[in-house]
């Protein structure tokens, strides 16, 4: 009976989570696309280069307070206010902060433009604090559906406006009010949304027991964070706005499949986990059909798309960001492996060892820092291929802990990957095959989708794919 109610809070909580991330992507997708065309790459290589400010500030405010609240069962009014006056004053701090470093930041990338609009587009900052625990006790209740109409109303209102200003040659300003505009209304809806408001109360006791968690778990995410943006800063500095723009562009399209689908199924199965943390063989269970499935999808999706990339890019946002295709058939093939990673780190993460997840985070990225310090002279596409090679160690990394501590490595994860991986290589082929002579990218594009999806499913069903057996019952047990 746990099992079967366990089942199907997380296969209703997928079905908002996926409803709410892909209805918000598409949305912002669409907005995107036109965008792209009225505005020129080096004005979002000029947003790009802010990145690591808003992520690294996004990070110190939550300080993992939203997943030692999630993972808290018993959390009192105390805890939920406590963060909030927190998340406020922290947010205020690191604002004033970077208002005051901005010049400094524009003189690094020798770019005038970007102090007045580092210092606009960090007032968002400020403005997410104030919703930081209520999407925390949304995802608790694995409530995704107030949280999807939320983002689905910001993103149309916030995407009409960029989209008009984009038009009237505002130029990097239209990104500027749009991603803003965006912040304010997801927040505002947020709070008319939940029921729960602050009291005037804070709690040291609170602050100190959610903090033994959060910090370490701040600690890893920062340090992620950071490392992420350390491309943009790289690419930023040594090369060009408008080689930024290029790469930001294609990070976007290899991110939108693989990072969207395992954060749906991350913020999903962390709060459902977290209750049934003490059930050893029900979680192992749960987490190998994680594994499967989530595979069983992101991998045909990179393949395809890394194979189609030429084509794709120029379909989408026109010959102009042409350079960004290269970038991205190399970038597919290092997100592939990110379900996994990110997979395993949940699960250290809901047996409440955040330990091991710092320790992970600080192993990887010190490799992954040699491996820039080593490709970026080579050039950008050197960047991307050490960005590949990085994926394929952190996998060995991360899953060492995991068999260690929980008795699931390597090999076990390997068995549930691989059936998915040669599938998708089958697929690869074909589709190499089928659309090596055709010259019109938009027939390539149609051909290549129509033969990948063909290819994938019929070997799949006639070789009885476990993942694909899963998901057919899942689908049809929906209810």
């Amino acid at each position: 009976m746990r099992e079967t109610n366990l089942r199907k809070t997380t296969v209703n909580g997928v079905l908002w989570s996926t409803l709410e991330r892909f209805s918000v992507q598409g949305v912002q997708f669409v907005f995107m696309l036109i965008m792209a065309r009225l505005l020129v790459p080096s004005d979002y290589g000029i947003i790009a280069m802010l990145n690591i400010f808003l992520a690294i500030a996004q990070s110190l405010i939550d300080c993992g307070f939203s997943d030692a609240l999630i993972r808290k069962i018993d959390r009192s009014v105390a805890d939920c206010s406590t963060v909030f006056y927190f998340n406020i004053v922290v947010s205020g701090l690191l604002y004033l902060i970077l208002f005051i470093v901005a010049p400094r930041v524009a003189d690094f990338y020798t770019t005038p433009q970007l102090c007045p609009v580092m210092r606009v587009v960090c007032l968002s900052i400020i403005i997410n604090s104030f919703a930081v625990v209520q999407r925390a006790l949304f995802v608790s209740n694995v409530d995704f559906k107030s949280q999807a109409k939320a983002s689905l109303i910001a993103a149309f209102i916030s995407g009409i406006t960029g989209v008009y200003l984009a038009y009237i040659n505002f130029g990097v300003w239209a990104l500027v009010a749009q991603a803003l505009l965006s912040t304010i209304l997801n927040t505002l809806l947020l709070w008319f949304m939940s029921s729960w408001r602050p009291k005037w109360l804070y709690s040291w006791e609170s602050f100190h027991e959610l903090f033994i968690f959060g910090s370490k778990m701040m600690m890893s995410g920062l340090i992620n964070t950071i490392y992420i943006n350390i491309y943009p800063i790289i690419i930023g500095k040594i090369f060009s706005a408008e080689q930024l723009g290029y790469y930001s562009r294609a990070q976007q399209f290899a991110d939108l499949p693989s990072s969207n689908i395992t954060n749906i199924l991350k913020r999903v199965t962390y709060p459902v986990m977290c209750k049934v943390q003490d059930d050893q063989e029900l979680l192992l269970n749960t987490y190998c059909r994680l594994i499967r499935m989530s595979c069983f999808v992101v991998f045909p999706l990179m393949l395809g798309l890394s194979a189609l990339a030429e084509p794709f890019i120029v379909v989408v946002l026109g010959e102009k960001w042409q350079s960004s295709a290269h970038l991205l058939q190399i970038i597919c093939f290092a997100m592939m492996l990110y379900p996994v990673h990110s997979l395993n780190l949940n699960l250290l993460q809901t047996k409440g060892r955040a330990d091991l997840i710092l320790n992970i985070e600080v192993i990887k990225k010190i490799l992954g820092v040699v491996l820039i310090a080593c490709t970026a002279p080579l050039g950008l596409e050197a960047m991307c291929y050490g960005m590949v090679f990085n994926s394929v160690l952190s996998l060995f990394i991360n899953t060492y802990y995991t068999g260690k501590f929980l008795n699931f490595g390597i090999c076990d994860q390997m068995k549930e990957i691989v059936p998915s991986l040669f599938l998708s290589l089958i697929m690869l082929g074909a589709i190499h095959i089928t659309v090596i002579s055709i010259s019109n990218p938009l027939f390539s594009l149609f051909v290549g989708w129509l033969v990948a999806v063909c290819i994938y499913l019929v070997i799949a069903l006639l070789t009885c794919n476990k993942s694909m057996r899963e998901l057919i019952h899942l689908l049809k047990n929906r209810k």
